[in-house]
């Protein structure tokens, strides 16, 4: 079995029955499409098979509350490759806990993260400073905990994936420069 449909097993143990949610590689787009009917399960939809855009896609859902679990794409904005310089700052705010929590998930399954900036066409950016915002996110994850969801998922992934169940504080100082950069 692949390692994505391994990814997609762990998290429909983790979550299909408590959360009636489910993670589904191969689409074009990364993508939350809540439930429609009763009888229907929420879907989180991943870039083709690439085992970062499931890691990222979940640490979305994980940090989406309950209402904005109920709105496609937890009603978040976005605005894709080409940002203006304001745009992408914005970006930067509401990505560096997501990119934090991916990579925390990354480590439970022994993969390699890549930060992204996702802005491959738009204006210049101070690349360390949106890195430095992911660091002291996931230290703040490891002082603060990453919540119930994000938690049980991490436990599983490391059970699955033989990565680091807890990371303490120190590994993002000593990894930071390990961590690839997509900017």
């Amino acid at each position: 079995m692949s390692a994505a449909l391994r990814l997609e097993q762990v998290f429909a143990d983790c979550f299909c029955d408590s959360h009636n949610t489910v993670l589904r590689g191969g689409a074009d787009e990364p993508l939350y499409q809540p439930a429609r009917r009763t009888q229907q399960q929420h879907q989180i939809f991943y870039r083709d098979d690439y085992f970062a855009s499931a890691l990222h896609e979940v640490a979305h859902w994980c940090i989406a509350g309950a209402k904005r679990r109920q709105l496609p794409d937890y009603g978040y904005w976005y605005q894709p490759d080409g940002r203006s310089g304001r745009q992408q700052q914005e970006f930067e705010a509401v990505e560096a806990l997501p990119q934090a929590l991916e990579w925390h998930f990354s480590l439970a399954c022994a993969q390699d993260f890549h930060i992204s900036a996702d802005n491959l066409t738009g204006e210049t950016i101070d690349a360390d400073s949106f890195e430095r915002q992911v660091i002291k996110q996931a230290q703040r994850l490891c002082e603060e905990g990453l919540g119930q969801r994000a938690g049980a998922f991490r436990l599983a992934l490391a059970e699955e994936f033989g990565g680091l169940a807890t990371p303490q504080i120190e590994v993002f100082d000593a990894l930071q420069n390990s961590f690839s950069r997509c900017l």
